[in-house]
């Protein structure tokens, strides 16, 4: 049992009225050539049919479980609930529309035992809202530091892991701040880590043309948000990251 807890990897799910998606997500995982893992999903109080495919899913893989939050708390409360409750010495977040490739827990894992990491993402591909590739990537570099990621929001969501033998539960929790995500790596990265790239596509980002994160007045506003109310940065250097963020965002959908 130790030993199988040694190399368990906890992925955690938010689920928010998903369904429409969330079969596909979950066989990704079940189709992944490591297999020892478990898979925690948090209905955060979803309205459609998205809990009760997630049941379905229980009942057949005993690897699968559902917590459920009866009241829509957003997505960092979700992930938080799910870090709280994951027993692996490895959790990685996996967004309930995105598709990992079969490889993806198989290959981060011997990338994080290689580099000694505890804390690692990879690259990605963007998809449309059928799941379709789209034939644009996002490559990623070998290691990324705290100054460095304030001007490229290089790390995404689906792709990070942590060994939770070298970082704290605390700190990977998530504020309840928009762009969540994004303050987390900042805030594990200002505490002294480094986060290493394997700059290999293993994920596939699903982007609808009419999400949150395409939408680019509500992308500048979180991003300002993040450099001045929650990173606390001085005016000169929030403009100064706030360039490299945008020249490198453009780049990133050319």
């Amino acid at each position: 049992m130790e030993e199988k807890k040694d190399k368990l990897v906890s992925i955690i799910v938010p689920v928010y009225n998903a369904g429409k998606f969330i079969d596909e997500t979950i066989q990704t995982v079940r189709s992944q050539t490591y297999n020892c893992w478990e898979l925690i999903l948090v209905d955060d109080g979803s309205t459609d049919d998205g809990r009760e495919k997630i049941e379905k899913w229980c009942k057949e893989d005993e690897r699968i479980r559902l917590i459920v939050q009866e009241k829509n708390g957003g997505a960092a409360r979700a992930r938080n609930t799910g870090i709280e409750n994951a027993s692996g010495r490895y959790i990685a977040f996996l967004d309930a529309d995105d598709i990992w490739r079969p490889q993806k827990l198989e290959k981060e894992l011997e990338f994080m035992e290689e580099k000694g990491a505890a804390f690692a993402f990879t690259a990605y591909e963007f998809a449309d809202e059928e799941g379709y590739e789209t034939n644009q990537w996002v490559n990623v570099p070998p290691t990324l530091s705290y100054k460095e990621a304030l001007s490229r929001t290089v790390i995404f969501t689906s792709t990070v892991m942590f060994d939770m033998t070298k970082i704290s539960k605390d700190l990977i929790k998530m504020p309840e701040v928009p762009s969540e995500d994004t303050a987390t790596w900042w805030k594990i990265l200002r505490s002294g880590y480094i986060a290493y790239g394997l700059d290999e596509e293993y994920v596939v980002y699903r982007r609808p043309e009419e999400s949150l994160s395409s939408n680019k007045l509500v992308a500048i506003k979180r991003i300002w948000n993040l450099y001045r109310n929650v990173e606390k940065l001085p005016l000169s250097e929030s403009i100064w990251n706030f360039i490299g963020w945008a020249v490198r965002a453009v780049k990133r959908r050319m």
